[in-house]
């Protein structure tokens, strides 16, 4: 639809991860890059929207974590006329991917790092564009806003893509995996994945989008979605009651595990109400590793505002 064209990254499993490639009077622009593992897969896109990787224009990042700026590097390397555009905290991370990846060395171990985001190789100085709030992406006349949106991350853009009246979202609007889908509608959480979760400006972030009353959100996690005002008030609902969890837990010695077990019969119930017939192993199976994310993720932001008290 609207010349916008999902492609399955290959990150984790089939139906996980996307990025989209969106396409202009014979231009295109990518957004979000996946690891250096999907290169082929993005090779394969522009070929199939019968382009030349000379015809792309842009690289648009929604944030600078691996599974969705990983192959950014890679990627570029292919694409001789595209520019790379990106939150003004996030650039410098394209340019020296250093920080980054002794961060994921650090949590995940080199072999796991490199398995599951291949070499994450630097972008040219010259070539990335910090894309301030209001930056507006040209391609082919065809404006693609991009908006800050922190609360999943501090280097985080959402771009509003005019022509389809649509956002794309990154992790901002949550995660919404089709397994869900049931006669309900689609089912979505938020993503309080570390470091950078601020459950009030996750909230604002929302709103903001939700004044351009856009018709779809295209989820890096996973693919379209339409009822965008219900889902927003699904998440907003959810994160209340994630902070709630969190802090009754917060002075556990195990909160994270509380937390997390918290989290699982969060969503698991909210399914269940919503209509999806799956059972509670099989629900939690697919959002296992969101849950342990989320309840890191959250565990952090504890300790922050504890801090700050």
């Amino acid at each position: 639809m609207h010349g916008i064209h999902t492609i399955d990254t290959g990150f984790g499993r089939p139906s996980f991860d996307a990025s989209y490639l969106v396409v202009e009077r014979g231009r295109g622009a990518f957004i979000d890059s996946g690891t250096t593992h999907s290169l082929p897969r993005f090779l394969d896109a522009i070929a199939a929207a019968d382009l030349e990787p000379r015809d792309i224009d842009w690289v648009i990042l929604t944030h600078v974590h691996l599974d969705h700026a990983g192959g950014a590097g890679e990627l570029m390397r292919h694409l001789p006329n595209a520019m790379l555009a990106v939150h003004p905290r996030g650039a410098r991370h394209m340019i020296d991917p250093s920080v980054l990846i002794a961060g994921a060395n650090a949590v995940y171990g080199e072999d796991a790092v490199r398995r599951d985001y291949g070499q994450i190789v630097p972008v040219d100085k010259d070539r990335v564009i910090e894309a301030d709030d209001g930056f507006v992406v040209d391609l082919a006349g065809r404006a693609l806003l991009c908006l800050d949106t922190p609360g999943h991350a501090r280097h985080h853009i959402a771009i509003h893509d005019e022509r389809a009246n649509a956002f794309f979202t990154g992790d901002i609007f949550g995660l919404s995996y089709r397994e869900l889908d049931s006669p309900g509608g689609a089912f979505i959480i938020p993503t309080s994945s570390p470091v950078q979760f601020e459950p009030d400006a996750a909230h604002a972030s929302i709103e903001r989008m939700l004044r351009y009353e856009p018709e779809a959100m295209y989820l890096t996690h996973f693919d379209r979605v339409t009822e965008v005002t219900r889902l927003a008030n699904d998440l907003h609902e959810q994160i209340e009651a994630m902070v709630a969890i969190a802090r009754r837990h917060a002075s556990a010695d195990d909160r994270e595990q509380r937390i997390a077990t918290d989290f699982a019969d969060l969503y698991v119930d909210r399914a269940h109400r919503q209509g999806v017939t799956l059972p509670r192993d099989a629900i939690v199976k697919l959002l296992q590793i969101d849950i342990r994310l989320n309840a890191q993720g959250i565990v952090v932001w504890l300790d922050r505002e504890s801090a700050t008290r």
